[in-house]
């Protein structure tokens, strides 16, 4: 059986300390628990570097900006808190969590004068998808729950709240004997996975829905930024779902799914081709200290 996160061996920094793991406690009155008053980031580490950690630090403070928020620490401070447990954890290739909430202070809608807390988890993470079934592509439900329309929530924060609804769609897409679940936006158009952004092929070329309602992810820039790379057209817009049977290849992208084929979504299959590959390997390359080594 595998270790519970809090009872972990490794070390967490917790407002500007390295503490064990087992240390690093919270009260049950927290305002981040019972109002969802946190933000978070998910990053990796290869190699040791952890890959755009910068910009996922920046976000993270313009998330609990959108909370009505402010971390009491420094892009730069929080970078090089990241660097330093990921260092004193030992662990090149990892996961890296980073989260922001409000305290105890008062628990009540109202909270404006909680103190705000961050701490900075790592751990030892492989592939979120099985290696051969990343290739072979993985297969997705289709969601009830639809991402929220932006203005009844805060849907350019990385708050903990908007995940609510993707645990339970995961875990009713699980049940079914699917890997994940697409979700539609509040007006029925393709959205995102449940924590990752979907790519569409189509003739040669990549279509991606507009991220005015979810997270415009960092790998998903990354991977933009690859195909460009590749002369490969992308293509931003909305997309029904009746248009799905049109695309030849799907894949996601995210922190933890890095870039991943897809094989099916309820009714519609794709079938994994020379793109998605190309863009897999082309992701990996970047990633990768070796990887960026060679191309230099």
């Amino acid at each position: 059986m595998a270790v519970p996160f809090d009872q972990r061996p490794d070390l967490i920094w917790f407002d500007g300390k390295l503490v064990p793991t087992s240390d690093a406690k919270i009260s049950v009155l927290t305002h981040g628990l019972h109002y969802a008053s946190a933000v978070f980031e998910g990053e990796r580490a290869y190699g040791g570097t952890i890959y755009k950690g910068t910009e996922h630090s920046e976000r993270l403070k313009r998330s609990a900006g959108i909370l009505d928020f402010e971390i009491p620490y420094s892009v730069a401070e929080i970078d090089a808190a990241k660097r330093l447990v990921l260092e004193r954890n030992n662990q090149k290739n990892a996961y890296v969590r980073p989260i922001a909430w409000r305290g105890s202070e008062q628990l009540g809608v109202t909270a404006m004068q909680n103190k705000i807390h961050l701490a900075i988890a790592t751990w030892e993470w492989p592939s979120y998808f099985d290696p051969a079934q990343r290739l072979k592509g993985i297969r997705l439900d289709l969601a009830e729950y639809r991402r929220p329309d932006p203005a009844t929530a805060p849907c350019m924060a990385k708050a903990a709240g908007l995940y609510m609804i993707c645990t339970v769609s995961k875990h009713r897409a699980e049940r079914k004997g699917y890997a994940d679940a697409m979700m539609l936006d509040w007006q029925g158009r393709v959205a995102e996975c449940t924590g990752a952004n979907i790519f569409f092929i189509k003739d040669g070329k990549i279509h991606t829905p507009i991220a005015d309602c979810f997270l415009a992810g960092i790998t998903r820039a990354t991977a933009i930024m690859l195909a460009k790379k590749r002369g490969i057209e992308l293509i931003e817009r909305r997309i029904m779902p009746e248009e799905l049977s049109n695309f030849s290849e799907c894949f996601i992208t995210g922190t933890a799914a890095e870039v991943t084929a897809v094989s099916e979504i309820a009714q519609w299959k794709f079938t994994p081709g020379a793109i998605t590959t190309q863009l897999m390997d082309d992701y990996t390359a970047e990633v990768q200290p070796k990887g960026k080594a060679a191309a230099a």
